[in-house]
């Protein structure tokens, strides 16, 4: 070398290493117990409210027709399911998990509410608003029965015990699919109005993801509030086409889809009403019912479990120590108790959509989602008011549930960062999880579309819901699947307890042994010793 200097030493190549794992999710701008300030706590519990109001039209809107009532009774459970989740919301963050969830109807109990709806002892009622009432207390009669089993099973802590089972391996595809499965709410459901619903996605999208990041300073704002912009403005949009005349020619399923005049629930909704218990009468019991809707209660307790482990993630919490699960499927249960007992229709659990907008937002905190139940219990009383929001075209949800369910999904596959995935055992078990979690429950609802009832077809009615219900959801399929092979696939030694990556968890096992625990999850004046076994 000229100069006779030391040649310079190669460069240092750049080791590659994986990311590391979090055990507890970063880049949340707010936990459990750190708030927002009140103007932007305010402005974000309301955007929960808009979110959950989703549910609480569609399952409406799906069972009245059938149970014979009219625009007002459609109202009026609207309004009943807002206010009871309003009641719910509160007494999960209070009492139960006080994780940020907000428990809301739950779509997962229709099909056992059509089967009582489609009972032969009510098809000889010719007055419609009499037939509505009986069908509306025999629900209410299954509901209140269906409620003990999760009840029981919550406040027992036998649930603690079923999930200290639940590695980071089988977790996976029962919060994976508790989000992806519900993809028929999603595109399908927008495309009935396509020129309003894929705009919205479309903004959705831009608000959340790309505007933060070219405009300086505009960050927290786009992204934590991107729901509210976006539905604002197509919301305007759609009505503008209504007035300017854009669906007058058109079929009446597309008006139904796309108008903001067409929900019929301003008009129909009282200006203040308190809902009550056992509005529409005394309930009515029936054992088959009952048991069809305890079924369907556990389905509901599955999936559930899925969602309150994906609003953990997303709040930045460690993960939910066992008795504290087992004590907010107790709480659910009271929430099922209370939806017989008001007579909302349909059954509560966890809102799925909600949970991915912790995620949209990055803000987990309590006080925001008991915000949005003060919301719900307003707008619920002051039913025209709350009527108006409810309007909002269901293509225009189904655009938020498309990213909002994508964030669960998501949320559950970010537990595979804990497992071991050059293992061929931890291969199969995820595979063939999720694939039947998908296949199967695809082809109950296929086959009950064709012919008009499911797979299993007796007489007994009850019976036929008892198996068809369960096999039709794809996360509790697919967690069944994934924790029953994860517990019995050979080999057992260390190695495998790594692959499954419980060594991740085992500091959590119990909140009172991990004080980041005890501060996210321990009740509130000393109410533990009302709870001695959870």
């Amino acid at each position: 070398m000229a100069g006779g200097g030391a040649a310079a030493p190669p460069p240092k190549q750049e080791e590659l290493m994986p990311h590391p794992v979090k055990d507890q999710l970063p880049g949340v701008s707010f936990c459990i117990t750190s708030p927002p300030p009140w103007p932007e706590a305010i402005l974000l519990g309301f955007q929960h409210f808009l979110v959950m109001l989703g549910t609480t039209v569609l399952i409406p809107s799906i069972l009245v027709p059938q149970m014979g009532g009219g625009k007002e009774e459609k109202a009026l459970m609207i309004q009943t399911l807002q206010f009871v989740a309003g009641l719910n919301t509160l007494a999960q963050t209070l009492f139960g998990t006080r994780l940020p969830a907000v428990i809301g109807g739950s779509y997962t109990f229709v099909p056992a509410t059509l089967s009582i709806v489609l009972a032969g002892r009510y098809s000889d009622i010719l007055d419609p608003y009499e037939k509505f009432k009986k069908i509306m207390r025999g629900i209410q009669g299954a509901m209140i029965v269906a409620s003990t089993l999760q009840i029981v099973i919550g406040f027992s802590g036998l649930w603690r015990n079923v999930t200290r089972l639940m590695s980071p391996l089988s977790t996976v595809p029962l919060v994976a699919l508790t989000g992806f499965g519900l993809y028929e709410l999603g595109f399908p459901l927008l495309t009935k109005c396509v020129e309003i619903g894929l705009p919205q996605l479309v903004l959705l999208v831009i608000f959340s993801q790309y505007l933060p990041h070219l405009m300086k300073g505009g960050r927290n704002v786009f992204d934590r509030f991107a729901v509210l912009f976006s539905v604002i403005i197509v919301w305007i949009y759609a009505h503008l086409l209504t007035v300017g005349g854009a669906y007058k020619n058109v079929p009446i399923t597309t008006q139904l889809s796309c108008r903001t005049d067409r929900a019929g629930i301003i008009g129909a909704a009282p200006w203040i009403r308190v809902p009550y218990p056992f509005q529409w009468g005394a309930p009515s019991f029936h054992a088959g019912e009952s048991f069809a809707m305890m079924a369907t209660s556990f389905v509901a307790l599955v999936e559930s479990t899925g969602a309150f482990i994906a609003v953990s993630r997303y709040a930045s919490a460690t993960p939910v120590p066992h008795s504290v699960l087992s004590r907010g499927i107790g709480w659910q249960g009271v929430a099922i108790l209370f939806s017989g007992i008001f007579g909302t229709g349909t059954g509560s659990s966890v809102s799925v959509e909600n949970a991915g907008l912790l995620g949209l937002t990055r803000v987990g905190s309590r006080r925001v989602i008991q915000i949005s139940a003060g919301f719900m219990l307003f707008f619920s009383i002051l039913a025209k008011f709350g009527a108006v929001f409810a309007s909002i075209p269901a293509p225009i949800v189904a655009a938020l549930y498309c990213l909002l369910f994508a964030y669960v999904g998501a949320g559950g596959l970010t537990f595979l960062q804990f497992c071991n995935l050059n293992s061929f055992r931890t291969k199969f078990i995820l595979a063939f999880s999720v694939f039947m979690g998908l296949s199967v429950p695809h082809y109950f609802n296929e086959y009950e579309s064709l012919k008009g009832y499911g797979p299993v077809h007796t007489k007994a009615r009850w019976f036929n819901d008892m198996i068809n219900v369960p096999f039709s959801s794809e996360p509790f399929v697919a967690g069944f699947l994934g924790l029953v092979l994860d517990l019995t696939m050979p080999p057992k030694d260390t190695t495998t307890r790594k692959d499954r990556g419980m060594h991740w968890w085992d500091k959590f096992r119990s909140y009172k042994t991990d004080t980041r625990s005890e501060e996210f999850y321990s009740l509130p004046l000393n109410l533990n010793k009302f709870f001695p076994s959870v």
